[in-house]
């Protein structure tokens, strides 16, 4: 121990509080995380006696030595239903070697050792329930360890204290502190995401945790994988040999808590148990950024006379400290996001689906896999869990879940000082960067609702009330594409067949038959989309677009995403501006703003490697601008981006804002996961969750104040619940009726093709908002007005 640690020691309590909070928020900021998890002892049975132990239990006590693979399903499976992310097992170190019967039950039922039926049932949890195994087995072995890695999200050991000969730990030949070494090092030799920690209280002197946690410093120095130290308090239980022992005081718990947020590095997350301080939110004063795993259905077996904090009871502490309280995985998001190096391949699927965008947990309610649930509800002796393929239980973009109602909020709610900062900058003229929306487009807890209302504030200034909507129909005519962008479900070769219909390829006169059509029914826009043929020329766009015009000489034609420009104009070997010109000649007067997806080409390149980058779609766009078209920007968004993403697309395209003035709108285009096909190959996540979809809506409202009037919401990819909330969030535009819309449905969403007048106007009713029919380009059309027929 150096000096400079010893000096710690000797300060006052309120100093290394604050010198602990300090470090604290200079890294993590505002949050704090929380595990949602259940709580599966796959064994009481220990061969160790430690002193302070009331998890370990005698073979008389136990009606069987371990769970059985249907009691383990049963627990996770109640764990999946309320929407925990984390199976925690916990067990006594290697009891087959102490307690004969143990080794009798695992050679019965076909395991050579506790740890082989821990694999077992690891890799049960994982495929029946998608639940995040994390594996707390104390001191293993390198390979024991590595034979957990592929069904294990992460692992931990306790280090408890590295004191030689700790009266607490006699009879028990796993504490041996070179024992625990060993295991630290032999996780980071594996490159497994690591817990440990230390026990407070049991006979240690104070600078015994300093040596404890200088060593845990080095070891993750060296190899980089400690994510969390725990700094557990002990507190006496009865029936066990330190009964008569005194509790650890909360002061010297909270020292020791701060002392550790003060020596070990940064990137290494704090966390003290809730349920064992009578005041938690003491423990958020000495710096902790983590509550540890919280069970809304499981006891801490480990501590069972302590029950679990209300999870309202903690985020009321957590934010009255002006943190927020976030979800997490097993698995912290620094290690989800190099899944090569922490991550069996085997999960690297399973923990980027319960993934929000910056790799922490989801904060949508609900199970993750309702029908693999409810098929394991009822599973006897030797029964099978049935996989059944779609989940709907929680709310996805495409689904038919309503959202969690997040806005309305509180109004009025003061936000945490980084969000209020960069809202109070806005407000007073000062230009948003990629910081700033990053730091409002993670926004938690009450934070949400703050931005949300500001943005709804900007949206009647710049608007009014009114709700607007354009009468399209959209022509799709072809789904046979050369590109294989990996999200897309519409498109198709010209000879593949799926459960979504077959290629097609719409001539030029029925093209206008639906254009005659869309005008009969009172549509004033045809939206013209498809995929790339192989045998068009660039001629062909012109040739639609004057086939529409001939049908219907006044309606607007919205058509040709900037890759069909692109395509177009390179085909015929014809400068991209000569080619708008002649599109424009034709009677094409605006673009869509789709085969945008994301503009920052370190994902575009991932999302879609063989499709114009991110300058080639900007160019396309200001150039159509600049010969007298207008287009609107999209963004998808919730695939494999994290929220930076997000900021600088928002900043690529209000350059070209400045410069043009042509863009008419922002959509917002959550990602629709379950057709996808790098969803289906189990390379995305499923869209984004709820909160990030209300935070883009209202994020594009405030970043382009002043730019851009018209932020729309996609109802085909969210439904009219969601549309009630972003109505809310700075959203004035609900888009298009569109008749036969088909993109979206391929991707798998379920809202339908076509929304009525009627359909919007109940959509509005609880709002008491005014619906008014626009042109595409915002012209409003007086009620009563007879278009078309």
């Amino acid at each position: 121990m150096d000096g400079t640690a010893r000096d710690l020691l000797r300060l006052p309590l309120a100093e290394l509080q604050a010198m602990a909070r300090e470090r604290r928020d200079r890294t993590r900021g505002t949050t704090v995380t929380y595990s949602p998890k259940v709580f599966i002892p796959l064994t009481k049975l220990c061969r160790d006696r430690c002193g302070y132990c009331t998890f370990a239990t005698g073979p008389r006590s136990l009606r069987a030595p371990y769970l059985t693979r249907e009691e383990v399903l049963r627990i996770a499976v109640q764990g999946a239903e309320v929407g925990c992310h984390e199976a925690l097992f916990t067990l006594g170190e290697r009891p087959e070697l102490r307690y004969p019967g143990a080794q009798q039950w695992l050679t019965e039922h076909g395991y050579g050792s506790t740890v082989d039926y821990l694999v077992a049932m690891c890799a049960t949890v994982l495929a029946e329930t998608g639940v995040l195994p994390h594996v707390n087995a104390g001191a293993l072995t390198g390979p024991e360890m590595a034979v957990l890695r592929p069904v294990s999200a992460s692992q931990g050991m306790m280090v408890e204290s590295l004191v030689e000969d700790l009266p607490a730990h006699r009879g028990a030949p796993d504490k041996v502190p070179a024992r625990r070494i060993a295991t630290l090092r032999a996780a980071g030799e594996l490159g497994i995401p690591f817990t440990t920690g230390i026990l407070v209280g049991i006979g240690e002197r104070d600078d015994d945790w300093i040596a404890a946690l200088q060593t845990i410093a080095e070891i993750h120095h060296e190899y980089g994988h400690i994510q969390e130290v725990i700094v557990q308090n002990f507190l006496p239980k009865a029936d066990t040999a330190m009964r008569d022992a005194p509790p650890c005081s909360a002061e010297r718990h909270q020292r020791a808590i701060a002392l550790a947020r003060i020596l070990l590095p940064d990137e290494v997350h704090l966390q003290a148990p809730p349920n064992l301080s009578d005041d938690p939110g003491a423990l958020l004063d000495c710096g902790i950024d983590d509550w540890g795993g919280v069970s809304p259905i499981t006891s801490d077996h480990v501590n069972p006379e302590r029950p679990w904090p209300h999870l309202d009871r903690l985020t009321s502490v957590t934010e009255e400290r002006s943190h927020r309280l976030v979800p997490r995985l097993p698995v912290y998001p620094e290690f989800a996001a190099d899944p090569e190096r922490w991550l069996h391949e085997d999960l690297h699927f399973p923990v980027l689906d319960r993934s929000d965008a910056v790799g922490l947990g989801r904060d949508d309610p609900g199970p993750m896999f309702p029908e693999r649930v409810a098929a394991a509800k009822n599973v006897g002796d030797g029964a099978e869990v049935v996989l059944i393929g779609r989940r709907s239980g929680t709310w996805v973009s495409g689904g038919t879940v309503d959202p969690p109602v997040l806005i309305p909020g509180q109004r009025g709610a003061s936000p945490a000082a980084a969000v209020r900062e960069v809202l109070d900058g806005h407000a007073a003229g000062q230009e948003l960067g990629v910081d700033e929306l990053v730091s409002l487009l993670t926004a938690r807890g009450p934070d949400v609702a703050a931005v949300a209302e500001y943005a709804d504030h900007l949206r009647a200034e710049a608007v009014g009330d009114d709700v607007t909507y354009v009468r399209n129909r959209n022509i799709n005519y072809t789904n046979v594409c050369t590109f294989r962008c990996r999200f897309c479900g519409f498109a198709k070769g010209q000879s593949s067949l799926n459960l979504r219909g077959k290629p097609y390829l719409l001539g030029l006169d029925d093209i206008a038959e639906r254009t005659r059509e869309a005008w009969q029914a009172g549509a004033t826009e045809v939206c013209l989309q498809g995929g790339i043929h192989p045998r068009f020329d660039g001629d062909y766009y012109i040739d639609v677009t004057r086939a529409v015009k001939e049908a219907v000489p006044d309606i607007h034609v919205h058509g040709f995403t900037a890759l069909e420009v692109f395509e177009g104009a390179r085909r015929l070997d014809e400068p991209l501006r000569d080619y708008l010109r002649r599109l424009a000649d034709a009677g094409l007067r605006s673009l869509p703003g789709t085969a945008a997806e994301i503009l920052d080409e370190p994902v575009r390149r991932l999302l879609c490697p063989d499709k114009i980058s991110t300058d080639q779609w900007l160019e396309c766009h200001e150039t159509a601008h600049e010969v007298g078209l207008r287009s609107n920007i999209t963004m998808m968004f919730g695939a494999i981006e994290q929220p930076v993403s997000w900021a600088r697309h928002f900043i690529a395209t209000r350059d070209v804002q400045r410069r043009t003035g042509g863009f008419t709108e922002f959509v917002g285009l959550p990602f629709v996961h379950m057709a996808a096909p790098m969803y289906l190959r189990r390379e995305a996540r499923r869209g984004p969750t709820w909160r990030e979809v209300v935070l883009v809506h209202a994020v594009a409202r405030i970043f382009y104040h002043g730019l851009i009037d018209n932020v729309q919401a996609s109802w085909v990819k969210l439904g009219a619940p969601a549309l009630r909330q972003l109505l809310q969030a700075g959203v004035n535009d609900l888009g298009g009726t569109l008749m036969d819309e088909n993109i979206s449905r391929a991707a798998g969403a379920a809202h339908g093709q076509m929304m009525s007048e009627a359909d919007f106007t109940a959509l509005l009713a609880p709002l008491g908002r005014d619906l008014v029919q626009r042109t595409t380009l915002y012209q409003r059309i007086p009620a009563g007005l007879a278009v078309g027929a």
